[in-house]
């Protein structure tokens, strides 16, 4: 297993040298990626302050050498995929191959609604699965011609390709149990598994004992869990971990967002706390 740091990127977190300063101290503290999220606005409060993904992506790149790192999740149906895989193909090259690609469909009146873009679930759900498509046909560097119901390209060659072959990895958000999310992660790379709905913590296992069956086995596939309590004990969590590990899960990502401090008194900063659980390090276990 693997272990990862979330952290959003706004609030404290809205300052690309601030993201950038927290992954160098994971990767010092043993940490094997930082993943941030990818958000226009933050859907309680519009007035947020929030950090643009890519270029807190850049800095982190620049800070760290060997940490994994990527957007968790970007909403692919919010982006033009041509300027994406532009994107993740340059970024990829910058972090000398270490971009790991999260996609879902988006969700929310803050990220589509507010700025013009309504489109319903299933209309978004079919724009992810044809722009990965395209992703996948302009990272490979040939001549590449699309023609579907919401994207189109003619005859597009792009240069330079992601450093990582066949491609960058593709980690998909799944909501558990629902068909449509979890057919399309296992054409592609790896799965983040929700819950469409809450339930205990043995249905979680569950879902992702079930995706490990389901899971391709001529080819590497990532069950990626993202986690986080309100109080934090590393050899605690190491029994969680084994846990996972043992159904399948192949990345540990502990969550560092502000709220799962909420009731921490308001000095310290809930940054320097979160900071301390990053450089706690990971909860391994034997």
């Amino acid at each position: 297993m693997r272990y990862g740091v979330y952290a959003p990127t706004f609030g404290e977190f809205a300052d690309p040298a601030v993201l950038a300063s927290l992954a160098a101290e994971a990767e010092e503290a043993g940490w094997d990626g930082f993943f941030v999220w990818d958000h226009m606005a933050m859907w309680w409060n519009r007035s947020v302050p929030v950090a643009d993904t890519w270029v807190c992506l850049t800095a982190i790149a620049l800070a760290t050498t060997r940490i994994r790192l990527g957007p968790l999740v970007t909403p692919v149906p919010r982006r033009h995929p041509w300027k994406l895989a532009r994107e993740t193909a340059t970024l990829d090259r910058l972090s000398g191959g270490r971009l790991i690609l999260g996609v879902g469909s988006g969700s929310g009146p803050n990220e589509f609604e507010c700025f013009g873009e309504v489109a319903p679930l299933r209309r978004r759900a079919e724009m992810l699965d044809e722009g990965l498509e395209v992703l996948a046909g302009l990272w490979s560097g040939a001549t590449f011609s699309h023609d579907g119901d919401h994207y189109r390209v003619e005859e597009a060659q792009f240069a330079p390709t992601p450093l990582q072959t066949p491609r960058i990895p593709i980690w998909v958000a799944v909501a558990w149990p629902r068909r449509g999310p979890i057919r399309r992660a296992l054409r592609w790379d790896g799965a983040i598994v929700t819950m469409a709905e809450p339930g205990p913590f043995n249905t979680v296992l569950e879902a992702y004992e079930a995706m490990r069956v389901a899971a391709p086995e001529d080819r590497p596939f990532d069950l990626v869990l993202v986690t986080g309590k309100p109080d934090w004990d590393v050899d605690a969590d190491a029994e969680e971990v084994a846990a996972y590990a043992e159904v399948g899960v192949t990345w540990w990502l502990e969550d560092v967002d502000p709220f799962r401090f909420a009731d921490y008194p308001s000095e310290p900063w809930p940054h320097e706390r979160l900071r301390e659980r990053v450089l706690a390090g990971p909860p391994r276990f034997p």
